[in-house]
């Protein structure tokens, strides 16, 4: 390898969200991750759901959607044709 044009090799310390934290090494001397071999599902066996941008509730948020609110309404508008067909 030529000297000077390549990042130094360090000894790395990553820290998951859950807590953990082990040693590797990279190019960075620190890193820090939302998920790891501890607490994912596919290697833990536990069943979590991992949804960390929230991105159905900003969704929600931004266009102000909520399904439950349409349903109800469109019910309500079903069994107000139904009630004035039966009179």
């Amino acid at each position: 390898m030529k000297k000077g044009i390549h990042p130094e090799y360090v000894e790395t310390v990553v820290t998951c969200s859950c807590g953990n934290t082990f040693t590797t090494r990279s190019t960075v001397p620190k890193l820090n991750v939302e998920i790891c071999s501890s607490c994912h599902p596919f290697y833990s066996g536990q069943m979590k759901y991992v949804d960390t941008a929230g991105r159905v509730e900003k969704f929600q948020k931004k266009y102000n959607w909520d399904p439950f609110k349409e349903k109800s309404g469109q019910e309500k508008s079903e069994q107000a044709t139904a009630e004035s067909s039966e009179k």
